[in-house]
Order: structure tokens, then C-alpha cells, then sequence
């Protein structure tokens, strides 16, 4: 009879739990509600005070489930209509996805409901603690997927202040301590008011004081930003090829600034496969060391294997970077998953790593490409980000098209919002699709032109010199200092709880 009654009740919170998680997703853009992250968050940890540890584990997995796959549900756009791998196992493949990383919180809240103490501002740090470590598990295991980690909710918000000093994984560990303080204290008025408040007032009062200004006007330049707008299904057709290049190739005359840059793969070809007479004209407007165009392209053959890269056309020396950390499943294959990539049709799914690290050098600016994927991994390149030579502007080159339009692009802007922010640098996107835009070194968005349409952003964008916080502890050390912290005060409240 006891578990009759009770049964009905776990249902319910479950379902609550699952809910909760796709209410968090509203935080994030195209919505940008960064208190529904708050609190959604914090409504989890309202269900979990009294739960048991593997009810617990339950409640989270269900919650960060349903965030992860309701945030990133477009990946079924690419598995079926390009790939095509049926819709219904296109769905499937991005729930056990969502499901599968997941269960990095599921752990991480056995472990808090096994450890809690019952003292609510205890147990709030605690769970910042531990989900933060879950957010660093996601963010680096197996190469990471740190897609709508938890402080990109935050790139407009009070909290965005946090940006140049902590990143967007401190951020993330803010946000949970919030979180954590309002839902332990939710239906005690007491705890509320020496907690829950307590807590709000000294984040977003902090937040209020902190010093913001840690970069300098380093020149200006005149960047094109091309939007080709080429349909994904037409990209790699031998038959589209020539209009495409054709297009292209009008976009890169029309431009006006000094620093042209086009998307990701705009050349879905080797270079030495599209005719010299098409190279001869797209060079013409650049044979001065004033201007520079930046192509996306590939480079390698058929033995050696190909890297996604960009190129550069100027009278100055050669330039090629290629894209360093990978696309699992879109352009490298985890071990023991040929299979899957068996069945999904996707043009050269195995790549190479890039080696180059060293910025481009324009009109007196550094320009460090990064191509799509990688403005999600401020840690891989914040050693360039520091010093004399560390480069004043950011250039992301994209190809979203994939993905279609709804939700990821405006996700994916999000983040090079937070790369600004922890840096202080502008970012400039160039974009098949969308979205093409500017950011200034504030994180704000000057500049965007609208989702599927061909078309060129002319802008002047102010680079930056000198380094923040953020910027220093992690050239040198990484994500080791948050992770340390951490576990420094796991161990401190698991040995205060303990009896």
C-alpha cells in the first residue's frame, strides 16, 4: 500500500524534473532569459532536498536530460536531411546523446545526496561544487561537448560582469551557488532571508562593483563579412560547384573592407581543384599589403587526409590555419563509432588536426581565426591571449547551414558573446548561413545580418590589446584552478557533514 501511495508522487517530480530541464533551455538564446536558468535550477534543488541519493541521481539526470536534447535538438536536422539516417532514429540518436551526458549530473547529485548535511548554506556549496565539476566532465572528457554550458545563459545578464574574471564555467558555478541557496530555502522563511538573499545580494552585488576595464583601444579596421548563403544540400554537388564559385566570387568584389572574411568551407574543394582563372580574379583586389581576404576551404589529399581550414590571399607571406579542436561525429570519429558514421552521409567526417597558433597581422591588428566549433573552447587558445603578440581580434569562419536556422545560430553568436567577454576582444563571424555578425569587446552585438539571405556585413571594428584575469590564470594553468577549488571544498563540507 506504502508504495501505491508513493509511487504516483516520484512520477510526478520526475515529470516536474524533465520539465524543469527544458525551462532551462529558455535561459539560453534565442530567448535569453537568464533567470528562468536561475530558477529552473533552483526548482530542481527544491525537489531533491528530501529525495534519497538514487532518486536524486534520478531527478538530475531527467533535468539536465531534458536541457541538454530540448538545446540541442537541431542535431536531428543534420542526421536526417543531410545524413540520411531515418527522423525517428535521428531523434533517438540526440535523446541517448542528451541522456548520455547527462549522466555526468547524475553523479555529481548522488554524491551531494549522499553528502549533505542539512545546513542549507552547506549543502548550497556543496551542490555548486559538485555540479560545476559535472559542467568541467562534459566540457573536456572525450574532447568535450560544452554546448549551452550553464554560464552562457549569462552573456547579458547581471552576471556577465563575472565574464573577464572567472569565464563562463565560473559563471556556471555562480549561477548554481544561487540556484542552490533559493531552492534549499524555499518554503522556510528564515533560511530564505539568511541564505537565499544573502546569497543573491553578494553575487549580483559583487557583480555591481567589479572593476571591467582590463583592455585598450588598439587601432581600428575595416572588415566585409560575407554571408554566401549557398542551400547545404548544393554545397558538395559537382553541378553547383561553379555557381557557387561564380557567387562567391561576386561577394568578394563587392566587399570594401580591408580584411575580407568568407564562411567555413566556402571552397567545398581542394584549392588545386577549381580553375586558376577563378584564383587570378579573386587575388586582383588583394595584391597590396593593405588587404587581405581569408577563404574557407580544405587542405590535404587523399592519403595524408584533409583538414578544414582557412587561407589567405594578400601580397603579404602566406597564411593558413586549420581547425584544431573537432567536431565529434561531424568531423572526427570517436573510437568504436565507424559504425554509426557508416550509415550517415557526411563529406569528409574524419579530419586532421591544424598546427598553426600564431595570429594573421593586418592593419596593425592580430587576428586569430577560429573556425565554427571552436570559439566554444576558450581554454584551447588562451595561451595566445595573453602577452605582446596576443592577437586583437577574433575572426570565427562558420558553416551552420546543417542545422538549419532555428536556435542554433542565435546559440552559437551566444558564445562568441562570452569569448568577448573573457577577453575583451572583439569577434567578428563570418557565416554561410547565419549568423554573420560583429561583437564588440563588451560582448554586445553591433552588427548581424539577417538568417538566410546572401549578403556582405560592412563594419569597422576597434581591436583590443592587454590581458583580463580570466585571460591569465587560464593560459597557464587551464580549468585546473576551478576544478581544485572544487574539490578543495567538497572535501571541507564532507568533513564538517561527517559525523
Amino acid at each position: 500500500m506504502r508504495a501505491r501511495q508513493t509511487t504516483p508522487a516520484n512520477a510526478g517530480a520526475a515529470l516536474v524534473c524533465l520539465l524543469l530541464g527544458g525551462l532551462q533551455t529558455l535561459g539560453f538564446a534565442p530567448v535569453n532569459a537568464w533567470y528562468l536558468q536561475i530558477l529552473a535550477l533552483a526548482g530542481l534543488v527544491g525537489v531533491l532536498r528530501q529525495a534519497p541519493a538514487k532518486q536524486a541521481a534520478l531527478y538530475a539526470w531527467l533535468f539536465a536530460a531534458g536541457w541538454l536534447a530540448s538545446g540541442f535538438w537541431w542535431i536531428t536536422i543534420s542526421l536526417h536531411r543531410y545524413g540520411g539516417l531515418p527522423l525517428g532514429l535521428s531523434w533517438l540518436a540526440v535523446l541517448l546523446l542528451g541522456a548520455a551526458l547527462a549522466l555526468y549530473y547524475a553523479l555529481a547529485i548522488y554524491v551531494f545526496a549522499r553528502w549533505r548535511s542539512g545546513v542549507a548554506w552547506r549543502d548550497a556549496l556543496l551542490f555548486a561544487a559538485l555540479w560545476t565539476l559535472a559542467e568541467l566532465a562534459r566540457a573536456t572528457i572525450f574532447t568535450g561537448f560544452p554546448w549551452i554550458a550553464q554560464g552562457y545563459a549569462h552573456v547579458e545578464g547581471p552576471m556577465a560582469a563575472y565574464a573577464p574574471w572567472i569565464g563562463v564555467y565560473g559563471i556556471g558555478a555562480l549561477a548554481a551557488w544561487l540556484s542552490a541557496s533559493l531552492g534549499l530555502s524555499i518554503g522556510a522563511w528564515k533560511p530564505f532571508l539568511r541564505v537565499g538573499l544573502t546569497t543573491v545580494a553578494l553575487v549580483l552585488g559583487l557583480a555591481w562593483v567589479l572593476p571591467q576595464d582590463f583592455t585598450q583601444d588598439a587601432g581600428r579596421l575595416k572588415v566585409s563579412l560575407l554571408q554566401t548563403n549557398v542551400p547545404q544540400d548544393e554545397k558538395f554537388e559537382p553541378t553547383r560547384l561553379l555557381q557557387s564559385l561564380s557567387d562567391s566570387l561576386s561577394l568578394i568584389h563587392q566587399a570594401k573592407g580591408d580584411f575580407v572574411l568568407t564562411p567555413e568551407s566556402m571552397l567545398p574543394v581542394l584549392p588545386e581543384q577549381i580553375d586558376p582563372a577563378w584564383w587570378a580574379a579573386a587575388r586582383a583586389p588583394f595584391n597590396t599589403p593593405q588587404r587581405a581576404l581569408m577563404i574557407g576551404t580544405f587542405l590535404g589529399n587523399p592519403e595524408r587526409g584533409y583538414t578544414n581550414s582557412l587561407i589567405t590571399l594578400s601580397a603579404t607571406e602566406p597564411y593558413r590555419y586549420g581547425k584544431r579542436h573537432l567536431l565529434p561525429f561531424g568531423e572526427m570519429i570517436p573510437p568504436g563509432f565507424g559504425w554509426l558514421m557508416a550509415m550517415i552521409n557526411v563529406p569528409i567526417g574524419d579530419q586532421l588536426h591544424g598546427q598553426v597558433t600564431a595570429p594573421f597581422v593586418l592593419g596593425g591588428q592580430r587576428i586569430r581565426p577560429l573556425i565554427c566549433y571552436e570559439d566554444l573552447f576558450g581554454e584551447d587558445f588562451a595561451a595566445q591571449m595573453v602577452g605582446p603578440d596576443a592577437p586583437t581580434l577574433l575572426a570565427n569562419a562558420s558553416n551552420l547551414a546543417w542545422f538549419g536556422t532555428a536556435m542554433i545560430q542565435d546559440q552559437h553568436l551566444q558564445f562568441s558573446q562570452m569569448r568577448a567577454l573573457e577577453f575583451q576582444r572583439p569577434v567578428i563571424r563570418s557565416t554561410n548561413t547565419g549568423a554573420t555578425a560583429v561583437v564588440d569587446h563588451r560582448g554586445r552585438i553591433t552588427a548581424r545580418l539577417p538568417a538566410d539571405m546572401r549578403g556582405i556585413l560592412e563594419a569597422v571594428v576597434q581591436g583590443r590589446s592587454g590581458a583580463t584575469p580570466y585571460a591569465c590564470w587560464l593560459a597557464f594553468w587551464g580549468l585546473w584552478p576551478l576544478a581544485t577549488l572544487c574539490l578543495v571544498l567538497i572535501v571541507a563540507l564532507y568533513r564538517r557533514s561527517s559525523p
